[in-house]
C-alpha cells in the first residue's frame, strides 16, 4: 500500500500576502485558489518539481485553527543550494548563508509569518 504526503497545510494569517510570497518570491506555483464558500478559501501552492504542495487557506475547520507561524523546519531539496539561495535573495526573500554539515548543505529562511524553511542540497543529489 502506498501513502503519498502530498499536501501540507501551512498557517497563515493574511492569506494574500502569504500567496504573493510563495509564488513571487519563492517561486511556487499557484495550482488551485478557490473559494466554495461560506467563508472558505482553499489556495494549493506547489514548489517547482515537486510532488508536494502545501495548502493555505480560511475556513477549513481545524487546519485554519492553526497559529501562524508554527509550522518549523520543512526542507526543500535542491540540487544546487548556491543557486537556490541567489534565486530566492534576487527576489527579496532573506536567506541565511550557507552551513555545510559535513557534506549536507542548508540555507534557511521563512515566511512573512514566521513559518520556517530550510533549502538542503545532498551530496550526489544533482
Amino acid at each position: 500500500m502506498d501513502m503519498k504526503l502530498e499536501l501540507v497545510p501551512v498557517p497563515v494569517s493574511d492569506v494574500d500576502r502569504a500567496k504573493r510570497f510563495y509564488v513571487e518570491q519563492v517561486g511556487f506555483h499557484a495550482d488551485h485558489d478557490v473559494q466554495p464558500g461560506n467563508g472558505m478559501r482553499v489556495v494549493q501552492l506547489t514548489p517547482p518539481g515537486s510532488a508536494c504542495s502545501i495548502v493555505i487557506g480560511t475556513g477549513m475547520g481545524e487546519i485554519s485553527e492553526m497559529q501562524p507561524g508554527t509550522v518549523k523546519g520543512l526542507h526543500l531539496v535542491v540540487a544546487d543550494i548556491h543557486e537556490a539561495r541567489e534565486t530566492l535573495v534576487s527576489r527579496g526573500v532573506t536567506v541565511s548563508e550557507i552551513d555545510d554539515l559535513g557534506g549536507i548543505k542548508y540555507a534557511y529562511f521563512s515566511d512573512p509569518d514566521g513559518n520556517s524553511w530550510a533549502l538542503q542540497e545532498l551530496p550526489d543529489h544533482r
